[in-house]
């Protein structure tokens, strides 16, 4: 599933996360990968800096290592988790190679 990079889009991943029960913050701090995840808390922390791609790409990023209880997602919601999800790279990174790869 493709999308654009639009702050439409944002705003429905920040929904998602929202159903899910996440908090996204947006803040300023020195994080490696551009991004934190607060587990315990339920908290997702995102570079302020970021543009919106880098934001839609760190919740997309984010979104597999995260638990989503599918009950609690509204009937859009859902669907469009499932479209995320079943994507061939959620929850790889493209950039690794595997050993099937070489």
């Amino acid at each position: 599933m493709s999308f654009k990079y639009t702050p439409n889009t944002l705003k429905k991943l920040e929904e998602l996360y929202e159903e899910a029960r996440y908090i996204i913050r947006y803040e300023k701090g020195n994080f490696n990968s551009g991004y934190c995840i607060l587990e315990e808390r339920r908290v997702v922390v995102i570079n302020k800096f970021f543009s919106i791609e880098g934001r839609i790409n760190a919740l997309v990023e984010i979104l597999p290592s995260i638990t989503v209880n599918e009950s609690e997602l509204s009937g859009e919601m859902l669907k469009w988790y499932k479209q995320l999800k079943a994507e061939p790279s959620f929850g790889e990174d493209p950039t690794v190679q595997t050993q099937m790869d070489l």
